[in-house]
């Protein structure tokens, strides 16, 4: 064999090994995950803080250094900030679906940059900001929850003061 014959199939094999690992690490994300995992798989999803209806992929990993939290008898609330190796629109695909299946309701939605997500809940608002961190879709991504319940409201409104149906 010839050295550019060579050259040709160990690039062939670098091309192929490359498309496998990409299409490989987003083939298990579907929407509809569940935190529960089934026999001996790991769950896909985590549930964010103390909120039970908030869930992340397990590739997520809280960073307490950037978090804060407040519970009081009637407000529950904080700033939530998760890093990962997760590609930024697979997660944002991930917690649309999420919060669609635990009934939040998505009421914006802005991208430049960063990556804004609102949704609202009777007595709840969550605001997800999503970035690319250093290195691109190689390095981390980065994920910020806005996070406010009232405890106290009758029910009738939302967060925004808006009648609920």
């Amino acid at each position: 064999m010839n050295t550019a014959h060579i050259v040709k199939r160990i690039s062939t094999l670098v091309v192929i090994a490359s498309l496998a690992l990409v299409v490989g690490g987003c083939s298990g994300k579907s929407q509809n995950q569940s935190a529960v995992g089934i026999g001996d798989l790991p769950p896909l999803a985590n549930s964010v803080g103390s909120f039970g209806d908030l869930e992340l992929p397990v590739e997520m990993k809280l960073d307490q250094k950037k978090t804060m939290s407040i519970n009081t008898e009637s407000f529950k609330g904080g700033i939530l900030h998760y890093t990962g190796r997760v590609e930024v629109n697979s997660l944002k695909d991930f917690i649309v679906a999420s919060m669609r299946n635990n009934k939040w309701k998505l009421v914006g939605e802005a991208s430049y940059d960063y990556t804004l997500l609102a949704f609202t809940k009777p007595n709840k608002t969550c605001m997800v900001v999503l970035a690319e961190g250093f290195g691109g879709p190689l390095g981390k991504t980065h994920a910020t929850l806005y996070v406010t319940a009232d405890l106290s409201s009758s029910g009738n409104v939302n967060p925004f003061g808006e009648p609920t149906m």
